[in-house]
């Protein structure tokens, strides 16, 4: 298949703000992919190159060459392309990289550069999201789109699931395909997620009244174990393998009394008391390789969740019954939790989790069974909300659906000396509304436009909802908001009455 089908595709999924219309177009696409080209295809409608990493960045896409005339390039061939440029290392391989990814972009037309830049980037905003492109594999395949996201959750890929739905010859033998795929310990799944409420009353309500798990949310980073005798394997939120990097946890798992077994959980470090440090200590050690870091600074796991234990699968069993099951088998390692039916002894544990350094608490239904890789209603998390007025400095233009518009807003603090300092961006929780709004006032203020971000007169203040605030060497003022969306517009506040960077930087833990 030419990358043009596929990058004509994304164009027109981004262009329309329709489900249906998106997912007849991802449909219509898949069916016309020939067999070995459609797990290519099938990630790069949802957002992704094949390859984790290419070594390439938005400097390397700074000064490419115009596009072609024509299309000429097939999606394997850019796929191979890609494969080249991740696998270079050593002296010269940068450079390597630069003339390779020039070269592949100069036989791109216009549409393909502009596929190729979100790739790359990993910001195609096209809207088609991989639940998206499940639901299109399954119509695509006339088959339930239940069998086909049970099959991506159990393979924890969607690439394996798309060749073998779409491969079969008719949709019976798609499902007998789609069935084949086994939770396998060794093999990490795609973990359930949690939507969002904005209190614990709403989240305790929104599960029907009855008996909840209260769990603590932990400031940490989600893992997966799986381990088979003393074989242990560590896989993050997003299925990568992290075994290498955190001895800690493979010991701590491998004393636990069982043969086989599939964990949910997460990890973090905790200082003398058992506080959690802040986050991106955790983040920094579980990123780390150096021996000597790792053995200095140690990872504690807690687990919430047991998907499997000694050849017995636990996902289709109620939640209470996996925690029963947790219990026993991991003693103390387990997450703390509180079971009520009663919001107000709800709200109690989430008050005390917060005060004793935690993200919040995830509600969940009593007898739900593990979803894995659907942000289903089963599970939903309560956090704290923090907000700041900030001055808007600059906004970016917006791309894809978003085309048109100014979208991308840099966030600034006043710094006390009549300026501002920035403290980041976020395109996050606006509306249409809001975006036609702020594309006439950011227009009415600007100073400058060098064709991507236009500067504008520090003048308008905007509520801002964040989830903490870290360390950054990126920004000026040496923090950054972590998960910042936008709230609404005061048109009621002037900049001097926006908050401080100080403020700001009172929020940090220390």
């Amino acid at each position: 298949m030419l990358l043009a089908d596929v990058a004509a595709t994304s164009a027109a999924v981004a262009a329309t703000r329709s489900r249906l219309a998106k997912r007849a177009l991802l449909v219509d696409v898949l069916r016309r992919a020939e067999p070995e080209d459609v797990p290519v295809v099938a990630r790069y409608l949802a957002g992704e190159l094949r390859q984790r990493r290419t070594g390439l960045g938005w400097r390397s896409l700074a000064s490419l060459p115009g596009p072609a005339a024509g299309p000429s390039l097939t999606v394997a061939a850019v796929d191979a392309a890609f494969a080249h440029m991740a696998q270079l290392e050593g002296p010269g391989s940068a450079t390597e990289r630069s003339r390779l990814a020039a070269e592949l972009f100069a036989a791109a037309t216009g549409p393909e550069q502009a596929l190729l830049r979100g790739l790359v980037s990993g910001e195609l905003r096209q809207g088609a999201l991989d639940a998206l492109l499940l639901d299109a594999l399954a119509e695509a395949a006339g088959v339930p789109p239940d069998a086909v996201r049970r099959a991506a959750m159990l393979a924890g890929a969607t690439e394996p699931v798309a060749v073998a739905a779409l491969g079969a010859a008719d949709p019976q033998a798609a499902l007998e395909a789609l069935a084949a795929f086994t939770l396998t310990v060794g093999r990490p799944v795609r973990p359930m997620l949690a939507q969002s409420a904005p209190d614990v009353a709403t989240a305790v309500a929104g599960l029907g009244g009855g008996p909840v798990v209260v769990d603590t949310k932990l400031d940490g980073i989600r893992i997966q174990v799986h381990r088979t005798a003393d074989d242990v394997r560590v896989y993050t939120r997003s299925l990568d393998d992290i075994t290498a990097r955190v001895p800690e946890i493979v010991e701590a798992v491998r004393a636990v009394p069982a043969s086989t077994l599939v964990l949910d959980g997460e990890a973090l470090v905790v200082d003398d008391t058992g506080r959690p440090v802040p986050f991106q200590d955790t983040a920094a050690r579980s990123a780390t390789k150096d021996a000597d870091v790792a053995a200095a600074v140690r990872l504690t796991p807690f687990f919430f969740d047991c998907l499997h234990v000694d050849g017995r699968d636990l996902l289709d069993s109620p939640l209470t019954e996996r925690l029963a099951v947790l219990d026993a088998t991991v003693g103390p390692a387990a997450v703390t939790r509180l079971v009520t039916a009663d919001p107000d002894a709800a709200q109690d544990w989430f008050a005390r989790v917060v005060a004793a350094g935690q993200e919040g608490v995830v509600v969940k239904a009593a007898d739900a069974p593990y979803e894995a890789g659907r942000r289903g209603a089963a599970w939903v998390k309560v956090k704290p909300r923090h907000t700041l007025d900030l001055v808007v400095l600059a906004v970016e233009r917006g791309s894809g659906r978003r085309s048109g518009w100014l979208s991308n807003i840099h966030l600034g603090a006043r710094d006390g000396h009549g300026g501002f300092v920035m403290l980041g961006k976020t395109f996050k929780g606006m509306t249409d509304e809001m975006l036609a709004q702020q594309t006439e006032r950011f227009r009415e203020l600007e100073v400058s436009d060098d064709g991507w971000t236009v500067t504008v007169r520090p003048e308008q203040v905007v509520e801002i909802a964040f989830d903490g605030v870290q360390r950054s060497t990126r920004y000026p003022g040496g923090v950054a908001l972590r998960f910042a969306r936008v709230v609404r517009y005061r048109d009621d506040k002037s900049a001097a009455q926006a908050d401080t960077i100080d403020a700001v930087r009172a929020l940090h833990a220390p």
